[in-house]
């Protein structure tokens, strides 16, 4: 199986972690706004998850730069999404969420479906058939 396209996917979804992650850094305060939310009370809780984007978002760019030598790391990116989508989706089936979560939610989906298929396609089994 050809997977010349693990790079860019990996470049993307790092670009879009690290810039979310950079936005709700120094901007949580207009994405509230935006999506008329009612921020936590201290930006604390919402400055930590935004640097951990950023340093999962490093992750991923690394990844980008060979994907095969790093494969080790993907499943770090499979759980993430899986942590995020997991639990945006049963608070958005169960108690409720405001919709500025949900479209993230989708995003990580299909970053994980994308990310366990990588894994897959960079086994030595796969690339050595």
């Amino acid at each position: 199986m050809n997977s010349n396209w693990t790079k860019p996917l990996f470049l993307i979804a790092g670009l879009y972690d690290g810039l979310l992650g950079l936005i709700f850094f120094f901007g949580h305060e207009q994405v509230f706004a935006f999506f008329e939310v009612t921020p936590p009370n201290h930006p604390a809780y919402i400055k930590f998850p935004a640097l951990l984007l950023v340093v999962f978002g490093i992750m991923f760019v690394q990844i980008a730069t060979d994907p095969v030598r790093f494969r080790m790391l993907i499943p770090y990116g499979i759980a993430l999404k899986a942590s995020y989508a997991g639990l945006a989706f049963w608070y958005q089936l169960t108690m409720g969420i405001p919709f500025m979560w949900v479209p993230w939610a989708w995003f990580d989906f299909a970053f994980l479906v994308a990310f366990a298929i990588a894994y897959r396609a960079l086994s030595p089994n796969r690339l050595s058939a």
